[in-house]
């Protein structure tokens, strides 16, 4: 039996989605127990606490000074980079003996991290819980910053080729760069049909069909984004699925449908894929897993008020790749809708050029790999 612990730290749902995901594709084969834990379930509460407050705060009420320090930790010399990390790590340690103990009890024989706090922590473990298992990170962005960068690493797992050339670039081994994908749930590789998913969600066969994604959207641009869109003079359904924006329904309640546009809002939902895969077009912003499940799906994609640091990162390589546009004025927002959708030329492009930056098999592509490398070491 080969034992695998998955390590994430829950700052963002991305890093848990990613987490659930190779869970599931290691339970794919045989002799194989996953466990996977959250760091800082094993932190100190102040340090937790204060982490993601941290996080929380900058990232959503002061962005532009979460860019600067995003950009400005972002350290092109490796050697550098990997010292940098590593004093990080040791100002963490000591709010992280718990973690030692989980070590130990759990003696995987494998470690995979999510998220940059654990990878960089395991350089650091007190001698007893010191381990010579093997340890991948997986990016779970869609180009990687250098604090993802750790001693002791066996295989870095990212998302596309212009990730691992500039970890080349910057002197990171390429033996060690794999280019699987981030992982997504193997739901997308399910066969599903635009007209299923609409019969299964009660959605019109016969008009267009346009989803946001508002979980971390400012609730008052949605708001005149969504008011905007009611206004379109070509039929269409606009869904709202609001995520983990608790204010957003209630921001909205008053708005219903106009001649043109029907409006459905939803709350809480487990069926995400389904609506990726029966719209004619999303609007979402730019995070590592939500544009990775889209792209999967050959979906074309309207981005919007990524946040400064990865997600402008995310939102610019699918710009690039030509599988969505990206927006900075709300105000576009609709008329881009109209432009595209009266376009389905342009809309096959882009759901091509989607399919080909999209990688469906990730999270399966990294647990076999994983498993390869780790049974051609022990033999």
């Amino acid at each position: 039996m080969t034992k695998i612990l998955i390590l994430y730290a829950s700052l963002g749902s991305g890093h848990i989605s990613a987490a659930k995901a190779l869970s599931q594709a290691f339970s794919y084969f045989p002799d194989v127990e996953v466990q996977s834990e959250d760091a800082l379930a094993y932190a100190r509460s102040i340090y937790r606490n204060a982490v993601v407050q941290a996080y929380k705060e900058s990232s959503e009420k002061f962005p532009q000074l979460y860019k600067a320090v995003y950009e400005g930790s972002d350290i092109e010399d490796l050697e550098k980079s990997l010292d940098s990390n590593l004093t990080w790590a040791k100002l963490e340690a000591p709010f992280f003996q718990r973690l030692g103990k989980l070590l130990r009890e759990r003696d995987p024989d494998v470690i995979v991290c999510v998220q940059q706090i654990p990878t960089r922590l395991l350089q650091l473990l007190e001698p007893e819980d010191q381990t010579s298992k093997p340890q991948y990170v997986v990016v779970t962005d869609l180009v990687a910053h250098s604090t993802w960068l750790n001693y002791g690493i066996d295989g870095y797992f990212l998302a596309n080729d212009l990730s691992a050339n500039m970890l080349k670039q910057r002197g990171v081994d390429p033996a060690i760069l794999q280019v699987t994908g981030i992982p997504i749930k193997l739901e997308v590789l399910e066969p599903k049909s635009k007209e299923e998913m609409r019969s299964r969600h009660n959605l019109p066969q016969n008009i267009p069909l346009v989803t946001l994604f508002g979980g971390g959207l400012n609730t008052r641009r949605v708001r005149a984004m969504i008011s905007s869109l009611l206004e379109s003079p070509s039929p269409l359904m606009l869904v709202i699925a609001p995520g983990r924006n608790e204010d957003l329904l209630e921001a909205i309640e008053d708005l219903t449908d106009s001649s043109q546009v029907k409006l459905r809002k939803l709350g809480p939902i487990d069926y995400v894929d389904d609506l990726i895969v029966a719209r004619d077009l999303i609007i979402t912003k730019a995070g590592g897993l939500i544009t990775s499940e889209i792209l999967a799906r050959g979906t074309p994609t309207i981005i919007v008020d990524p946040l400064p640091g990865q997600e402008e990162q995310n939102a610019d390589a699918i710009a690039a790749a030509g599988a969505g546009v990206q927006l900075r004025l709300m105000e576009m927002v609709a008329p881009a809708v109209q432009y595209l959708l009266k376009r389905p030329d342009r809309l096959t492009q882009m759901r091509q050029a989607a399919l080909e930056l999209g990688k469906p098999r990730a999270a399966l592509n990294i647990a076999e790999f994983i498993l390869k490398d780790w049974r051609s070491h022990i033999r």
